[in-house]
C-alpha cells in the first residue's frame, strides 16, 4: 500500500469544533471546513471523534466527525428518553445529519459506527462514497466476541466495569493490536479521558439491544447502496473476524477490498498509510499516483 498523503492537508487549528442540539441531546462534532458535500465519519466503542484526527488531517475538507450520545463529549441522555438501541441510534445519525442540512454525503464507519449504514441503506442516494473498515458486520454468521459476550449478560456486565482503571484500559487493548503491543499513551488517554458512568451505560444497553440475527436483518438492504466503496479489513482483529471484510465487499455492488493480514482493530493505527489510502478515497484522488 503506498502512503497516499494528500498534496494539500489540513492543520490541528482549521478543525473546528463545535456542538449541535439533535432532539435534545447535545452533540459534540469536529468539522473540517471546505465546499460539497462532507465526509461524515462515525467512530465505534469506546472511543469518540478524535480517534478520526489522523485521517481528517490529511484531507481538504469538507469532513465532520460526531461524538455518539454517551461517548466523547457529548451528552448522555436519560434512557427513558433514548435508550441506546442500535436502531436508535441509527435514527439518531439520520436526525444529525438532517439537523445540519447535510444532503449528498461520504461515510466513514468502523466498529460500532457501521449503524450508520442502516441509515444509509434507507437514503442511498445521498451517499457518494464509502468506507468501512473493521465494522460490526450487519451480516449473516456473526458471533459476539468474549468481553461483548459479558457486556450482554446482565450483573456480569455491570459488574465487569466497576472495575476498569486507566492501567487496565491499556492492558485490555493490547488485544486489539495485531501484534498484541501496546498502544501508544497518547491513544489510551484519547479514550480514557471521555469514559464515565454514562459511557458505561451505553457500553451495556448498546451492546445488549444487539443479537447477531437482528444486526444481519438490518444489513438485508445494503446491496441498494452503490456509491463507491472501500472495504478495508485487517486480518487480526480479535473481535471481528476477517471473514467479514469479503462478505462486507460482496453486499456491496461497487466495492473494492483491501485486506491487511498483519493489522488489528483499528486499522488505520496498526497501519498509517491506510490513513492516506481513506483520504485519498474520499477525495477522489488516485493513491497510486502518489
Amino acid at each position: 500500500m503506498t502512503d497516499g498523503s494528500a498534496s494539500s492537508t489540513a492543520t490541528a487549528a482549521e478543525i473546528e469544533t463545535g456542538t449541535v442540539e439533535v432532539d435534545g441531546i447535545a452533540t459534540f462534532y469536529r468539522r473540517l471546513p471546505g465546499e460539497g458535500p462532507p465526509a461524515v465519519f462515525v467512530h465505534g466503542n469506546p472511543t469518540h471523534s478524535a480517534d478520526w484526527l489522523p485521517i481528517v488531517e490529511r484531507m481538504r475538507g469538507p469532513a465532520l466527525a460526531l461524538d455518539l450520545p454517551g461517548f466523547g463529549r457529548s451528552d448522555r441522555p436519560d434512557p427513558a428518553r433514548f435508550d441506546y438501541g442500535f436502531r436508535t441510534y441509527a435514527d439518531f445519525f439520520a436526525r444529525f445529519l438532517d439537523v445540519l442540512g447535510i444532503g449528498e454525503y461520504s461515510l466513514v464507519v468502523h466498529d460500532w459506527g457501521g449503524l450508520a449504514l442502516i441509515a444509509a441503506q434507507r437514503r442511498p442516494d445521498r451517499v457518494r462514497r464509502l468506507v468501512i473498515t473493521n465494522a460490526v458486520p450487519l451480516l449473516p454468521g456473526y458471533r459476539w466476541h468474549r468481553l461483548a459476550r459479558i457486556w450482554r449478560t446482565r450483573g456480569l456486565g455491570e459488574l465487569s466495569n466497576r472495575i476498569w482503571t486507566r492501567r487496565l484500559l491499556a492492558l485490555g487493548l493490547r488485544e486489539a493490536r495485531g501484534d498484541w503491543s501496546r498502544f501508544p499513551p497518547e491513544f489510551v488517554d484519547l479514550v480514557w479521558e471521555h469514559i464515565d458512568a454514562g459511557t458505561f451505560r451505553a457500553i451495556l444497553r448498546l451492546y445488549r439491544s444487539a443479537p447477531p440475527a437482528e444486526l444481519a436483518r438490518a444489513g438485508e438492504s445494503l446491496g441498494r447502496i452503490e456509491a463507491p466503496a472501500l472495504v478495508i479489513w485487517s486480518g487480526r482483529d480479535r473481535y471481528l473476524p476477517a471473514r467479514f471484510g469479503p462478505a462486507y465487499a460482496a453486499a456491496l455492488p461497487n466495492a473494492e477490498l483491501v485486506e491487511l493480514p498483519d493489522a488489528g482493530h483499528w486499522s488505520w493505527r496498526d497501519e498509517p498509510a491506510v490513513e492516506g489510502r481513506i483520504a485519498d478515497f474520499l477525495e477522489e484522488r488516485d493513491a497510486r499516483a502518489t
